[in-house]
């Protein structure tokens, strides 16, 4: 007897109904008078990407159906084959691919992942213990699509958010806007006019603090590197996403620990936290990340830590200034790396931070008050603003690379005021890249890189400060083609390890 009937039948079945958690968004703006009001910007803040304008009429829609997933990283016209208990994928084209089946609760009952995909994957269900299968996932790079055996349905689960958008117009106070479902229609969004033109952060003037309190400079980027044995006796880890906590002033913090099919145990490897966006979290950055792609073939750990919500706040978020937290960060950051160098083998020289959104916001954060424990960030879609950036004091040049759109509505280009009376003035993207080469000591002017992106390289200690702008690009993650290699590149010195 097969194990599922419904799949038991030779020959190849068409492809389903592709799937990506999908949501649409429709409305209208309208002034609080309830006046339609055209020109709005409507962006997400925990989904990249999606951005739209208020027509003529005030009406809005967003959506993201067939937008993401699986034939977005792979060959036209993929397609998906059952035959005797036998998954077929055609025609795909991933570096990463991890194939899933699981139950109606959504647990798994079995997957595979596989490497440097080009043409066709395998998943053969007769040699594993998968009973009940209901649904099968595909994630492919990072991107991923979910499929119901015998019919299409949509499948929302924890750890895939619905989308939390902004209303942003000049002249009006920001709005914000929390879907409730999947599909909402004669959604009613009211903006009210600003009674103040926001500071703008290009005329605010960053207090430098003394340097007396930094750790003595290091060699120059000549020097002979040292390197800190690690023994990895008894850290081998099943390969997996496996969730965690740490206890932190008293509170339990949570966080996803992802270990690739490629981590072996047998030598130390690198550790990347990739911090989620505003009312996002952890599962959802592991799924939307593009790093992970990268890393997972090289076998490195990935970290994706849920942040916390501030009451009568907007979500999960990172407490990276007057808003949106009042948790520890930087501490629950610590404790969460030092439990993970506990259980698997991490070069400690090489533990990287990025992150979209507030996330971003965050990985430029530790960066400040982070120095001696992460090598390099790679933050994505926000800067520093006036209120960390002005007690940011590290204790050593930190390389950067920073991703950012011009066209970003949700952190303005150009910096300023948030828009959401939080306290939060940003520096912008160009005086965040100036301010970093001012903290990382590099001289002279900036310059485009092979990459076309702004960089200074004389810089102390052999750091670079990088900035990445996408003319035209919105609110969206950052390119971890580019990103990965720069962060990979760089070891944080050992007079830093503990």
């Amino acid at each position: 007897m097969t194990m599922f009937k419904s799949m038991a039948f030779a020959g190849t079945v068409a492809v389903m109904g592709s799937l990506s958690f999908a949501w649409t968004i429709s409305g209208t703006v309208q002034t609080n008078q309830g006046s339609p009001l055209a020109g709005v910007k409507v962006s997400s803040f925990n989904y990249a990407g999606y951005e739209t304008t208020s027509g003529d009429d005030g009406a809005f829609s967003l959506s993201n159906e067939g937008g993401v997933g699986l034939h977005s990283v792979t060959a036209a016209k993929a397609s998906i084959g059952f035959n005797h208990n036998v998954i077929t994928i055609s025609n795909i084209k991933a570096q990463s691919v991890t194939v899933s089946v699981m139950d109606a609760l959504g647990k798994v009952c079995a997957s595979k992942t596989q490497h440097n995909v080009d043409g066709i994957m395998q998943l053969d269900l007769n040699k594993t213990t998968a009973k009940g299968a209901k649904f099968l996932r595909i994630n492919a790079d990072g991107m991923r699509n979910t499929y119901q055996i015998g019919k299409t349905v949509s499948l929302m689960k924890d750890g895939d958010p619905l989308p939390f958008l902004q209303f942003s117009k000049d002249g009006y106070k920001n709005a914000t806007y929390q879907a409730k479902a999947e599909v909402e229609s004669n959604v009613l969004v009211k903006m009210e006019v600003a009674t103040s033109t926001p500071e703008s952060s290009s005329s605010a003037k960053v207090e430098e603090k003394s340097s007396s309190s930094k750790k003595e400079e290091l060699s120059s980027s000549s020097a002979v590197v040292q390197i800190i044995e690690t023994d990895c006796t008894g850290k081998t880890y099943a390969a997996g996403d496996h969730k965690m906590s740490v206890s932190v002033d008293g509170k339990n913090r949570t966080f996803i620990m992802h270990v690739p099919s490629a981590y072996k145990g047998d030598k130390p490897v690198a550790l990347v936290v990739d911090y989620h966006p505003i009312g996002g979290s952890g599962q959802g950055e592991l799924s939307s990340s593009p790093y992970k792609g990268k890393t997972d073939p090289e076998g490195i750990i990935t970290l994706y830590p849920d942040g916390t919500a501030k009451p009568g706040g907007m979500g999960n978020g990172w407490n990276v200034g007057p808003c949106c937290s009042n948790d520890d960060d930087v501490k629950f950051s610590r404790e969460m790396i030092k439990a993970v160098e506990e259980k698997v083998c991490i070069n400690k020289q090489r533990v990287y931070a990025t992150g979209f959104s507030m996330g971003g916001g965050m990985s430029n954060h530790v960066a400040c008050f982070m120095s001696d424990i992460y090598a390099a960030v790679a933050p994505a879609a926000m800067d520093l603003n006036k209120t960390n950036s002005a007690k940011c004091n590290p204790e050593r040049p930190v390389p950067i690379i920073m991703f950012r759109g011009t066209n970003d509505f949700v952190c303005k280009y150009q910096g300023g005021d948030s828009g959401f009376n939080d306290g939060l003035n940003f520096l912008g993207a160009e005086g965040n890249f100036r301010f970093w080469a001012e903290k990382n000591g590099c001289t002279g002017s900036p310059s485009k890189n092979s990459n076309g992106c702004d960089e200074y390289s004389n810089c102390k200690d052999g750091s670079k400060v990088i900035l990445c702008t996408k003319q035209g690009g919105g609110h969206d993650y950052g390119d971890a083609n580019i990103g990965w290699p720069f962060l990979s590149q760089y070891e944080l010195p050992a007079s830093f390890v503990k």
